[in-house]
């Protein structure tokens, strides 16, 4: 799968921001081994706000530049449509949304679009593995926080097509992704820095029993301003 990098350049120009130093280096390994005769196994880890679903994005347009399809499975909807949003702004080819949710002539839309190749690009739920979604050419299987999605899952989306490269990422490396990565099944990239701009998170840890003080904390953070994500 090799591609001239043109759908590429024109997803960063809509972006307006460079890729940060290991976002680049991620890309370039996953863009090698999308050219290599082998099948790509890989784990694209990286903390919260480090960049993964850009170097997944852009992971899938090289796929579009050779002519084959890439699609992306999210653990719950309100993720999925998130991607499906930022791919709709940033993507030069046509995308396609599929979840649970999606019924009527949208789905059958969907699905033809999938099946007849109008849609590069594909982001949805596991609804994406069901029995009734044909793919015209599926080469990448991307999968976002691979941990909350079973074996079967992962294997049965990359048998949607013929030796689909696989791309699992996370921020989460539970002990599974470990083993996973430290045995060989998989090759790993890092996204160990984030990008410019970024505030400073502050981590605390509170037992049950100081409910009431988490509660008066979000109580003050609410009345300086502040949004609260529960």
């Amino acid at each position: 799968l090799e591609g001239d990098g043109h759908f590429q350049k024109e997803a960063l120009r809509r972006f307006g921001h460079a890729l940060t130093s290991a976002q680049s280096r991620a890309l370039g390994e996953i863009d090698a081994d999308l050219a290599a005769p082998r099948r790509m196994v890989r784990l694209l880890q990286g903390d919260v706000g480090a960049g993964k679903t850009m170097v997944a994005l852009l992971a899938m347009l090289r796929v579009a530049e050779a002519g084959a399809q890439a699609a992306i499975m999210a653990p719950t909807e309100i993720l999925a449509r998130q991607h499906y949003a930022t791919f709709q702004r940033l993507s030069p080819v046509p995308v396609a949304f599929l979840s649970g949710s999606v019924r009527g002539k949208a789905r059958r839309e969907a699905l033809a679009s999938i099946a007849d190749g109008g849609a590069s690009l594909i982001v949805g739920t596991h609804a994406l593995v069901q029995d009734a979604v044909k793919y015209h050419d599926l080469a990448l299987a991307v999968v976002d926080e691979q941990h909350r999605f079973g074996v079967g899952q992962r294997l049965t989306l990359g048998a949607k097509g013929d030796a689909v490269d696989m791309l699992v990422m996370t921020a989460t490396p539970i002990p599974r992704t470990v083993l996973l990565a430290q045995w060989g099944e998989m090759e790993v990239s890092r996204l160990d820095c984030k990008p410019a701009g970024r505030k400073p998170i502050r981590t605390s840890i509170h037992g049950p029993d100081s409910f009431d003080a988490v509660l008066d904390g979000v109580e003050r953070a609410l009345g300086s301003g502040a949004r609260i994500f529960w």
